[in-house]
């Protein structure tokens, strides 16, 4: 059983930058693949980024990619999202998410997430 607790979300200028991070405890952390959703009023959520156990292998959605970067410390237990030029359309509630698989494999599929945080507000001001 785990349970993860996002943090560093708020309220930032379009262009602006924040980091999320999500703690989760248990011991068997680098089991996991990592994944950060995310869910504006009225869309569905959608896929944000992950990365396998070992941190070696990672994806990204095509409306982040180049701007957002996922990383864990294992040590830590901790899984962090660097959001840098930040937009408004970015402005969503953010959940990270655990999912069992070996330690090079991905998951871009929130249905495949067995354990999700409480989500983190991000709001991006135009």
């Amino acid at each position: 059983q785990l349970h993860l607790v996002e943090s560093g979300g708020g309220l930032v200028q379009a262009g602006g930058s924040l980091r999320l991070s999500c703690a989760v405890s248990g011991r068997t952390f680098g089991s996991y693949a990592m994944g950060w959703f995310r869910q504006a009023p009225r869309k569905e959520r959608e896929f944000v980024a992950t990365i396998s156990g070992h941190g070696d292998n990672t994806a990204y959605a095509d409306s982040v990619k180049g701007r957002f970067t996922i990383s864990r410390n294992n040590a830590e237990n901790t899984v962090y999202l660097q959001m840098n030029s930040l937009k408004p359309e970015d402005t969503a509630v953010y959940f990270c998410a655990a999912d069992a698989k070996p330690v090079w494999a991905i998951s871009t599929r929130d249905f495949n997430y067995d354990y999700w945080g409480q989500g983190t507000q991000v709001t991006v001001s135009s």
